[in-house]
């Protein structure tokens, strides 16, 4: 936004609703060149594991809210073909609602923030709106909602978005960068006691998550000393062998990315990592579209065998909107990661980071589950979904804010019910395509074309 003045920024923001009008927002239509979307999944496990790549296709048939999940890459194409107003942000890239949750913040406080930035670039701010929508209709269709209340529950997110852009267009530049939702926050969205027993079950799950819970899920106790557990296919110790690689070269690689990786981080961290010692290493299946790519967890002991840390070492390779739009200005894709998540989230892990190491892969890393209450979204009624809806629509009006222009898309948005309604009629048309969509894996799994596995 350079140092435009704020009326500048304001008649930027008219200037586009003239252009772009926001019931323009509605439309979906598939482009008659759409590729094929069992193409396109396939086309994005080359470079993975081979082993895992079922995995991949067995977790994303399994519901049309699972297949979004790992769909972000045809959503991309199909959003590329949408209207936008021309506004730009820092892109999450893949803000479906699961990707939203309460964490502990450096200085170990709650806080409900956007959890991943796999697919972060620049780009129009609308097509992350769309994708939460979007998300927020197929979970109701999933819990059996009916299509009324999932409308209701995506346009609630939206407009959640919309008036909290119109708040932050009226900060200062500070009051933006500092704000953050904490828990009494939190708390405050749910109006009705249902609410806010459901807002109260999700703290009190986050609270319990530290990393005492983590040692207990993944770690074991071998002669006196914790490694890391096995349970394949999910979670293979390097010890243990297997399909990723040799261990004894797994190992070696691991260590030098450890060592490349201290390189990312500031002085203070580096010294705050270099009081741990690796102990053990495990490569760990991620996610529904991240699996297949290499993810290794990394035990640390500190001050004695019950001082410990886990790392997440994640691959990072190139976002699926990049097809799309302009390239990163950052050519190592863990660097885009970590530099896009410094940007939108409030507080960030205080070892995120990122190497390349021996393996000549891009990678970022980052603690391993400290303190995530991520909603089981699959569980919630209507009420729950509605709170975590408005929770997850100012979330991602809070990054935008930092990375973009908030006079600007406040201006463009208004303070009616155009855009709200817009993107929810939008998110009712596209989770159609995503049922269609899902239909196409189950029929290409079906055929042969496509082979599945459990895990």
């Amino acid at each position: 936004m350079g140092h435009r003045s704020v009326e500048e920024r304001r008649l930027l923001g008219a200037e586009a609703r003239a252009a772009v009008p926001r019931s323009s927002h509605a439309e979906w239509v598939p482009s008659p060149n759409r590729p094929d979307p069992v193409r396109v999944i396939d086309a994005e496990n080359t470079g993975r594991v081979n082993a895992l790549v079922p995995i991949r296709h067995g977790r994303m048939r399994r519901t049309p809210f699972a297949f979004y999940r790992g769909a972000a890459g045809i959503m991309a194409g199909d959003l590329a073909n949408t209207l936008v107003s021309g506004i730009d942000v820092q892109l999450c890239g893949d803000a479906h609602l699961s990707n939203f949750g309460v964490f502990a913040s450096p200085a170990r406080r709650l806080v409900f923030d956007i959890n991943d930035f796999d697919e972060t670039l620049l780009g129009p701010w609308e097509w992350d709106v769309k994708r939460l929508a979007a998300s927020l209709v197929i979970a109701g269709r999933n819990n059996r909602f009916g299509d009324v209340e999932s409308r209701k529950i995506a346009r609630r997110s939206v407009r959640a978005y919309q008036r909290a852009m119109t708040r932050f267009a009226q900060m200062s530049t500070l009051e933006v960068w500092y704000t953050r939702l904490k828990a009494k926050d939190i708390e405050a969205l749910a109006k009705r006691p249902r609410d806010r027993k459901t807002v109260a079950r999700t703290m009190s799950k986050a609270e319990r998550r530290d990393s005492v819970h983590a040692l207990s899920e993944l770690a074991v106790e071998v002669d006196g000393a914790y490694r890391i557990k096995s349970d394949p296919p999910k979670v293979v110790p390097l010890r243990d062998g297997g399909d990723i690689m040799d261990p004894a070269v797994a190992g070696d690689i691991v260590r030098d990315a450890l060592d490349d990786y201290q390189d990312s981080l500031s002085g203070d961290r580096r010294t705050l990592l270099s009081r741990y010692r690796l102990v053990d290493v495990a490569h760990k299946v991620v996610g529904v579209g991240s699996v297949g790519t290499r993810c290794f967890i990394a035990l640390l002991e500190g001050r004695d065998r019950h001082d410990l840390l886990f790392l997440e070492a994640k691959e990072a390779t190139s976002s699926v909107l990049e097809e799309h739009l302009a390239p990163s200005v950052h050519e190592h894709h863990g660097q885009r990661v970590v530099e896009g998540q410094r940007l939108i989230q409030a507080a960030s892990d205080v070892f995120l980071g990122w190497t390349s190491g021996r393996l000549g892969r891009d990678f970022y890393l980052r603690q391993l589950r400290v303190v995530n209450g991520l909603a089981d979204v699959e569980d919630l009624a209507p009420d729950g979904l509605s709170v975590y809806a408005r929770l997850c629509g100012w979330t991602l009006a809070r990054g935008h804010a930092r990375s973009g222009d908030p006079v600007a898309i406040a201006a463009y948005m208004g303070k009616g019910a155009n855009f709200p309604d817009a993107v929810a009629e939008f998110a009712c048309r596209y989770a159609d395509q995503n049922d269609r969509d899902h239909e196409e894996l189950l029929q290409a799994v079906s055929d042969g074309r496509l082979a599945t596995a459990e895990g």
